[in-house]
């Protein structure tokens, strides 16, 4: 599938380089803004598969990227959405997710310098899926909680596969990072889900959806 995307953010030179980047990789780059009304307009106009939207944008730098990407969550539903931030921004931007996850990424600037990371969070969230920041996802794990009996009786081995479950990654990504073997791992997710009190379920998407669901209550309060 030959993606369309827009690209929102202030700095004309970081979205020169991430167009370019995408050009290269055969993405078709529809339209740049600089702002959220200007994002707003371009995905009216072509209703890309895909916009990759800078948090803090114009004219007060706070959460005009925020603010734009739920309104391309609730009006454009088609157009997945994939957040960026220079800094760690849980607060403001875990409410994005609370309004489901699927199509839905954010991750952090440093993450551009790579490269196959980042294009392969990129058609993750094109595709539906979801992508999240490991030192976000770390963060949240972190975080006191309103359940957390059940987090302190994770194994450090189980919090490290909760971690990469938040990130959006399967089963085979989890046992490609940890070195672990397909079983083992099928061992471990089951055993976090149990502890969690949420049952697995079959698809990757929905069980990160699942742990976000049962993180997002801590993050929004």
């Amino acid at each position: 599938m030959n993606l369309r995307v827009v690209l929102a953010d202030d700095s004309a030179v970081l979205r020169e380089g991430i167009a370019g980047l995408l050009r290269d990789e055969g993405i078709e780059v529809v339209g740049q803004a600089a702002d959220g009304q200007g994002l707003l307009q371009l995905v009216g106009e072509h209703h890309p598969d895909l916009a990759v939207v800078d948090i803090r944008m114009p004219p007060t730098h706070t959460t005009e990227g925020i603010d734009a990407a739920l309104t391309v969550r609730r009006c454009f539903p088609g157009t997945a959405v994939l957040l960026l931030s220079q800094y760690v921004e849980t607060e403001n931007v875990m409410n994005v997710f609370a309004g489901g996850t699927a199509g839905l990424g954010y991750l952090l600037k440093d993450r551009l310098t790579d490269i196959d990371g980042f294009l392969g969070s990129l058609h993750r969230v094109a595709a539906g899926g979801t992508a999240l920041d490991p030192d976000v996802a770390g963060r949240l794990i972190s975080r006191p909680h309103r359940d957390r009996v059940a987090l302190d009786d994770l194994s450090s081995r189980e919090r490290e596969v909760l971690t990469l479950l938040v990130e959006g990654c399967s089963n085979r990504m989890i046992g490609a990072a940890l070195s672990l073997g397909e079983r083992s791992v099928d061992v471990l997710v089951r055993a976090v889900f149990d502890k969690l009190g949420l049952p697995p379920e079959p698809d990757d998407h929905q069980r990160v959806r699942a742990v976000l669901a049962y993180l997002g209550p801590t993050v929004r309060s």
